[in-house]
């Protein structure tokens, strides 16, 4: 393989190789094991994704993207929600496990096997797009990648709701800076993040809420911890 950089797209593939190095992890084999002691293998919805329905913030039917959506528990939720659901992940286990989960609920959700940023998406086509877990993996430089994704995907006036590990959290979160990362060649298991950094990253968008996840308990039919941070967003109509 030739290690000459000519475009832009040869220096994003060759910072996501520079990373990936530098790590064994497998989401098949992560998911292969459904009995393992997991918090987010429970299924159940996000408490705040829940909340924002309970507290009108949230229109009832529409669209969704759900981003990395594992074991389908959120995308299952949108779909009883009258919601049309596109839900991808990267690992074929979660998604075989999600099928499951919601041919069992009896829903219908359109399950993608792709990298997020492979994905061929209609310009405007959602009116929200869902992130429970992804973006904490993504490296700093996919987040312009990511915000473009967001951008192409919402309509006008469209939500993007997201659930990630929180600045030295119980769960992980690294609080290390960006150069950093390239410096130590690793995400450390997932980058956390703070109120200050999520509405700097996507300052093109309006705040509608930011906090930590609530604790709730595992019996629950919602998940929640507050190792987790969780943020609702609007895209600005034109």
């Amino acid at each position: 393989m030739a290690e000459t950089i000519y475009s832009h797209e040869e220096l994003l593939l060759m910072l996501d190789s520079l990373l990936k190095e530098q790590s064994t992890f497998n989401w098949d084999s992560f998911y292969s094991d459904r009995e393992k002691e997991v918090p987010f293998f429970i299924d159940a919805p996000d408490e705040s994704l829940v909340q924002y329905f309970n507290d009108g913030l949230l229109p009832h039917g529409g669209t969704v993207l759900d981003l990395g959506c594992g074991p389908g528990r959120n995308a299952i939720y949108f779909a009883k929600q009258g919601y049309a659901v596109d839900a991808v992940d990267l690992s074929k286990e979660a998604l075989q496990w999600a099928e499951e989960r919601a041919k069992e609920q009896s829903v219908t959700v359109q399950f993608i096997l792709e990298n997020i940023f492979k994905l061929e998406i209609q310009q405007s086509k959602y009116d929200i797009v869902y992130d429970s877990g992804c973006f904490h993996y993504i490296a700093p430089h996919r987040r312009m990648d990511y915000i473009e994704l967001l951008k192409r995907a919402l309509k006008p006036g469209g939500y993007f709701g997201i659930t990630c590990f929180a600045e030295n959290g119980h769960l992980g979160g690294s609080d290390m800076t960006d150069w950093e990362v390239y410096r130590q060649r690793s995400l450390r298991g997932g980058l956390g993040y703070t109120h200050e950094k999520l509405t700097a990253i996507f300052k093109d968008f309006q705040v509608v809420e930011s906090r930590r996840m609530l604790d709730v308990e595992q019996s629950s039919s919602r998940f929640g911890t507050s190792g987790l941070w969780t943020a609702l967003f609007q895209k600005k109509e034109r």
